[in-house]
């Protein structure tokens, strides 16, 4: 039987600038009791197997390389190499804080119900950067910024889930409802996701816990590409389509959410123009309303094409 108490799990895709000190914050983390570190690279063509290498001295670092695409894909394969019943994952272009793995441990030692806990995500900001006068607090959530304040907190409401880049989840949990999904998460440079929203939903539904850990921090690189208004729409875009995904999976699909997302896109675009004279929020209600076309788009893609929506 494995000694490691928890397991930190980076998936990574083609961010080589950023991975190095993704690893170095969890190898120097400041834990009283056994971890490891698996790197799962999901098909990468730069540098990762590299910078992997040039910290493979230390033992308590693993490789595994998973050829198939896709964020929820390499989860799995994560977890199935991992040795713990705990199972942290941090995004590659994270930076762990020092605690981090013992707040995450501590928590689920505490109490056994948690199936799922993230914590505070900070960001950081490109060299000579500051946030631009169009970007809300709403959509900064979008880059994975996440404070839900200084308390511990107990999530009830799946849309307060923990952000994916600091999070960790129950082995017997995962292994219950089959792992993540592959139908959720991103694939290659498409932004679909809600996999941690449906996991919150599993959880509560079996009677499990989710919590906000404020003492678990993570900080969360954003790159350049992300600081404009287009990455913003794109991602709106996606997490249309992503919504729209959630509800097939869960049996929601019909046309019902033809209705929804009209009324949502009318009520988005309507609330931007409300918002003529505020940048932020106008933008903020521009990405939701242009975020309802995307999901109008899967959800007539699904009525015209229920066999291939399936699959």
């Amino acid at each position: 039987m494995s000694d490691i108490q928890i397991s930190a799990i980076i998936c990574t895709y083609n961010r080589d600038a950023y991975l190095g000190a993704a690893i170095d914050s969890l190898l120097a983390q400041d834990f009283t009791g056994n971890f490891e570190v698996v790197v799962v690279d999901n098909g990468s063509s730069d540098r990762t197997r590299e910078v992997v290498a040039q910290r493979e001295t230390d033992p308590r670092l693993k490789y595994v390389f998973e050829p198939t695409i896709g964020l929820s894909v390499a989860r799995n394969t994560g977890a199935k190499f991992a040795q713990a019943e705990i199972l942290a994952y941090l995004d590659d272009d994270a930076v762990a804080s020092p605690q981090w793995l013992q707040v995450l441990y501590r928590a689920y030692q505490d109490n056994p119900k948690i199936a799922i806990a993230g914590g505070k995500v900070t960001l950081l900001w490109p060299p000579n950067t500051q946030p631009p006068q169009w970007l809300s607090t709403g959509l900064a959530g979008n880059l994975g910024a996440y404070d839900l304040g200084d308390e511990i907190h107990y999530i009830q409401q799946p849309g307060l889930t923990p952000r994916g880049l600091n999070y960790s989840i129950c082995r017997s949990f995962l292994t219950s409802i089959g792992g993540f999904d592959p139908h959720l998460g991103r694939v290659g440079k498409n932004l679909l996701s809600n996999e941690e929203l449906q996991m919150t939903e599993f959880a509560l539904q079996r009677g499990w816990q989710v919590v906000y850990l404020p003492q678990a921090l993570v900080a969360h690189n954003v790159s350049p590409e992300r600081l404009k208004p287009s990455w913003f729409l794109n991602r709106g875009w996606w997490q249309g389509i992503s919504e729209c995904y959630r509800e097939q999976l869960a049996g929601k699909a019909g046309i019902r959410q033809i209705g929804r997302g009209s009324e949502k896109f009318i009520r988005g675009l309507y609330k931007s123009l409300q918002n003529i004279t505020n940048p932020a929020e106008r933008f903020d209600k521009l990405v939701y309303a242009y975020g309802q076309i995307g999901y109008l788009n899967a959800a007539i893609q699904g009525l015209l094409f229920p066999a291939k929506n399936k699959e």
